[in-house]
């Protein structure tokens, strides 16, 4: 009977130690689950945040690679048009969101390195270019002088009318080429070429005129009160932008037009003032124009067009190496007004009219009648023997208290200054000076060429008269 309960004890001691070991299995296997589920949870925030973190990477990879196409495409190409025309906009980032980041930065620093490649590159092969064409424009302008020198020794070797006339529409077409290729010298840093005395500014105008087509159309106006002449080393400079300024208003205006200059005389200079009445110039024009006159910026020659238009761009290289001013802007009477500014000191002096008188062809100067005027600024060019025999008579018997003119030496000279006497002139002088200041009517080249033979039969008859007679060639001039 006592073995039953003990058997039932022991299986109950049994099972409840079981239970108990169960329960602790069950326990740590939820213990488990639980760490598991954590890790799990884990291990899916992980990749989600893994997963999130490859797509922004991936969406900004493509970006800076649109951003690299786009400054290939489209930046470069705006960059390069830029530097040759500056109001052409260079285009920016692509995405916004780069502004300011290192991307930003290493794509400008690409784009200011291959803007400067770009600008050296274009400077070394147009200074390549400007020294071909320098070489090649004054071996060929020494050839057009000579070319100009020997048709000029024709016209006086010749004095048939049919002859000289087709040396002077030979002489005015080779002096046109010479200007054309003067200008592009100029402009790729070659010297004038010429080499002149001190020239009245009128005489200088005319001359200027004379190198164009249509020369005939210019009406110059001299209102200068004194001799004024332009120094040697700028008479070819200033003529060549007068010439270039002037070839400009005759091509804008109608043939048919008038191109007026007239030349002013101020406190510290003179002005050569050109107006046309032609069709004008757009705003952009003239700030172009205003641009390559003031001759501040180093122009390069593949600037000024397909054909190149030398013309302003070597007046504003002359301008910047002489020292003298050319303003250009609209001019009241609907076309372009350009004014030629010389500065008395050092580019302009005053001669002596009776040692050197002006040529027939320069408009007498309108001066006025005033019995007072005040002397020039400009310096005088007056020999010291000329000076002195004009004021020692005046030293010595002074005349008496009569109205000063014009031909006599004004009183108040400044210090250090040589009073100058005008040379007085008869009335029928005075006559021909009042008929020579009118303007003469336009004469075609024909009647040009029949007056230069004329004259030049006349000189040679004169010749002939006091000269032995000498055999003369088929043309009917004696061979020298």
């Amino acid at each position: 009977m006592t073995s039953i309960p003990e058997a039932l004890l022991w299986c109950l001691c049994a099972g409840t130690a079981a239970a108990v070991v169960l329960a602790a299995i069950v326990v740590r296997a939820r213990m488990r689950s639980a760490e598991l589920r954590q890790r799990l949870t884990a291990a899916e925030g992980q990749n989600t945040a893994s997963l999130h973190s490859n797509t922004e990477l991936t969406a900004r990879l493509r970006a800076t690679e649109s951003e690299i196409r786009h400054l290939a495409a489209a930046r470069l190409p705006d960059m390069t048009l830029a530097l040759a025309h500056s109001h052409v906009p260079v285009r920016g980032l692509l995405d916004a969101r780069f502004t300011g980041s290192d991307t930003d930065y290493a794509l400008t620093a690409v784009l200011d390195q291959v803007g400067d490649a770009v600008t050296a590159e274009r400077e070394r092969v147009d200074a390549a270019a400007q020294s071909t064409l320098r070489g090649a424009t004054t071996t060929i302008q020494a050839l057009l002088y000579r070319l100009q020198t020997s048709l000029q020794q024709m016209q006086h070797r010749y004095d048939a009318p049919d002859i000289a006339q087709d040396l002077l529409a030979a002489d005015f077409l080779n002096e046109q080429a010479l200007r054309r290729i003067q200008a592009t010298g100029v402009v790729c840093g070659a010297w004038p070429g010429l080499t002149r005395e001190d020239s009245y500014l009128a005489e200088l105008v005319v001359g200027a005129a004379s190198r164009l087509r249509g020369y005939e159309r210019v009406q110059v106006s001299n209102q200068l009160r004194d001799p004024i002449a332009v120094v040697a080393r700028a008479v070819e400079p200033v003529a060549i932008t007068v010439t270039e300024l002037l070839a400009n208003a005759l091509h804008h205006s109608h043939h048919e037009l008038p191109v007026v200059v007239t030349l002013q005389q101020g406190n510290r200079g003179a002005s050569v003032i050109i107006d046309d009445y032609g069709v004008g110039m757009h705003p952009d024009e003239l700030r172009h124009a205003t641009e390559l006159l003031s001759g501040d910026d180093q122009l390069l020659f593949t600037q000024l067009g397909d054909p190149p238009r030398t013309g302003f761009a070597a007046a504003g290289r002359l301008v910047r190496q002489y020292g003298y001013g050319v303003h250009v802007e609209p001019s009241p009477y609907g076309g372009v007004r350009a004014v030629v500014y010389i500065p008395g000191d050092p580019l302009l002096t005053i001669l002596d009219e009776s040692r050197q008188p002006m040529s027939v062809m320069a408009p007498l100067p309108h001066r006025s009648a005033a019995p007072d005027r005040s002397p020039s600024p400009l310096p005088s060019r007056v020999a010291p023997v000329a000076a002195s025999a004009v004021t020692a008579p005046a030293a010595a018997a002074p005349a008496p208290s009569a109205p000063s003119s014009p031909d006599t030496p004004s009183d108040n000279a400044g210090e250090g200054e040589l009073p100058r006497r005008r040379r007085r002139r008869a009335a029928s002088e005075l006559d021909q000076d009042v008929s020579r200041a009118e303007p003469a009517p336009a004469r075609s080249p024909e009647e040009n060429a029949s007056r230069w033979a004329a004259l030049q039969q006349g000189t040679e008859s004169g010749r002939a008269a006091v000269q032995p007679q000498h055999p003369r060639g088929p043309e009917g001039n004696a061979h020298s």
